[in-house]
């Protein structure tokens, strides 16, 4: 009979990264993205309600001003109630910078401003592009705005001026966008590995303790069929291997007999994890309590039948005491379960080591 997948435990939340339009079009961090984009577009709306009360423009870039400043009030106010996840999936927060670049180049046109400080204005939905949107995504929103602004100055400017004019903001938006670009892919990296590192034990390779947590109560809380059982495994003498043949040596110890629990249980059904120290874990689900323990029995056979191979050439010999007990026939919660697979792993020691046990009876909450 099949047995359904073990349990596993939720990662920290991550980009959603499900299409090639999100991954082309998508943020790093949708929040984050959307909050730094409100904190762009309100200030412009002032700045730009500014113009239109005190600068001296004509009607027609009155009226485009007091458009722009509806325009970025509503769409800040849109994206401060709407879930910036949803839109992010589907590339659609990479609008809001084209959106921004469409925007200052039609008011320059229509107002006819070149000036350094219209075109330093453009700049801004680049950079907000290039350090929140994904490298294609941002790369495209600073090739659109490099074009647009060369449009611009070339159509309004003489040739000999509107060609530097264009080339120094094409190159500005580039290394504008290529420094921020590859900042925010290096702090990607870092973080992938930080969540690595956050649920797999680097020295075994097996689950954290908040992994393994995670999948026994997510296990244990919904248990059905066969229910779950919980295998706590400890390291006969460890601190006399240590002691022997020194700490590398115990790394290697526990590397190896990592490799040995995963061996010896099917991927399917069960979660290897390291709980600290000397001590490691298994769990395994749709698991009946005479099955856990001749599986208990077997981890506890297949230890003692593969010593660990020393630098010199000598094997040297590892035996595990191992308690287990199983939900719900010992334990209706993750607590009273890792209590009685604790107390059952304590008798395995006291009893002469090398050996398993499982709990006894029904132990109730508390």
């Amino acid at each position: 009979m099949s047995t359904p997948p073990a349990p596993t435990a939720t990662p920290p939340p991550g980009p959603p990264a499900t299409t090639r339009r999100h991954r082309w079009f998508g943020t790093r961090d949708p929040r984050t993205a959307v909050r730094l984009a409100i904190w762009v577009m309100l200030p412009a709306a002032v700045v730009q309600a500014c113009f239109a009360l005190f600068g001296d423009q004509g009607t027609v870039a009155d009226v485009g001003s007091w458009l722009t400043v509806g325009a970025l009030v509503l769409v800040s106010l849109g994206l401060a109630r709407t879930d910036p996840h949803r839109w992010d999936a589907l590339g659609l927060l990479a609008l809001v910078p084209l959106g921004g670049a469409v925007v200052l180049s039609t008011l320059n046109w229509v107002t006819r401003d070149t000036s350094a400080a219209a075109q330093v204005f453009a700049v801004l939905p680049t950079l907000w592009a290039a350090s929140q949107l994904r490298p294609v995504g941002a790369w495209a929103v600073a090739a659109f705005s490099g074009v647009t602004n060369a449009v611009l100055v070339l159509h309004l400017e003489v040739l000999e001026k509107a060609v530097p004019d264009a080339v120094f903001v094409a190159a500005t938006l580039a290394l504008a966008t290529g420094l921020l670009a590859h900042a925010g892919d290096k702090q990607e990296h870092l973080v992938r590995r930080l969540r690595e590192q956050a649920t797999v034990d680097p020295l075994t390779g097996l689950v954290t303790r908040h992994v393994l947590d995670a999948a026994l109560a997510g296990s244990v809380g919904g248990s059905a069929g066969h229910g779950t059982a919980l295998v706590l495994v400890d390291v006969d003498e460890f601190k006399a291997v240590n002691d022997q043949h020194g700490h590398p040596v115990g790394d290697d110890a526990l590397r190896h007999l990592g490799r040995v629990l995963r061996d010896a249980v099917r991927d399917g059904d069960a979660v290897v994890g390291r709980l600290g120290g000397d001590e490691l874990a298994v769990l395994l689900t749709a698991c009946p309590p005479e099955v856990a323990e001749r599986r208990a029995h077997d981890l506890v056979a297949a230890v003692r039948a593969q010593p660990l191979p020393l630098a010199d050439g000598t094997l040297l010999r590892l035996t595990v005491s191992v308690g287990v007990a199983q939900s719900p026939t010992h334990a209706g919660d993750v607590r009273t379960l890792y209590t009685a697979a604790d107390r059952a792993l304590y008798e395995a020691k006291r009893g002469g080591r090398d050996r398993a046990v499982a709990a006894t009876g029904p132990l109730s909450a508390g």
